[in-house]
């Protein structure tokens, strides 16, 4: 993957080049180079807000049968670092990073949250060199696209909330997770979650994190859980 290779890729030719290439400058970076005196966090910053405001107008335009709540949920899903990570790296965003050495020998071209970051960091740059349209359609493209298999895969549903509030309702206790196992190198961790009432085992789950594990466990539990 070269810069040139991925302006290809999503469409977009950048005029000033130095802004595509700042987007992929982590700190670690800058204490291995003369050439970058700062890190691609301020485009970061400026993505995430580009990237909300985005989302938010698909969604409200897409979606009028929706609820306030229902909204909030579907984009908490498309912007969370899983998703933003693992479109990243469908793009080979990880492969133009510029990280130390030791970043890099510790997995970070595969870290979901350096991963995420970049993607922000290349949508604030979108902006700032090709304006809000190209970025608009950068993530109507590559992100947005995703937002029907969220839906149909009710992916956006907050299992943990809703077995809480179930939970609370008949006994008055709140449920307890517990990691029961993990395994993998840090950049590639698998969880094993158990959530717990009392000291009966009501779910179990996993994931590649441990709040994605707590979600598939919070979701086994209500399989079987009475709702009377």
């Amino acid at each position: 993957m070269t810069f040139n290779k991925l302006q290809q890729t999503i469409s977009v030719v950048f005029s000033n080049e130095k802004i595509l290439r700042q987007a992929f400058v982590h700190r670690s970076y800058l204490n291995e180079t003369e050439e970058y005196t700062s890190s691609n966090e301020r485009l970061e910053f400026l993505g995430d807000a580009i990237l909300s405001f985005i989302t938010s107008e698909y969604l409200y335009t897409t979606y009028p049968q929706f609820p306030e709540g229902t909204l909030t949920n579907i984009r908490s899903a498309l912007v969370k670092t899983k998703t933003l990570s693992a479109t990243a790296y469908s793009l080979g965003l990880g492969n133009l990073l510029m990280l130390s050495h030791g970043e890099e020998s510790s997995g970070g071209r595969k870290n979901e949250s350096l991963l995420a970051d970049c993607f922000e960091a290349l949508l604030g740059a979108i902006y700032l060199d090709s304006g809000i349209e190209k970025a608009r359609v950068f993530l109507r493209t590559f992100l947005l696209n995703q937002t029907e298999d969220i839906i149909r895969n009710k992916s956006y549903v907050d299992y943990k909330s809703l077995l809480q509030e179930l939970v609370q309702e008949h006994t008055k206790i709140s449920p307890i997770y517990r990691v029961t196992k993990s395994e993998g190198p840090d950049h590639n961790k698998t969880f094993w979650v158990e959530v717990l009432m009392g000291d009966t085992v009501l779910g179990q789950g996993k994931g590649k994190s441990k709040q994605e594990a707590e979600q598939d466990a919070a979701s086994k539990a209500l399989e079987k859980y009475p709702r009377t």
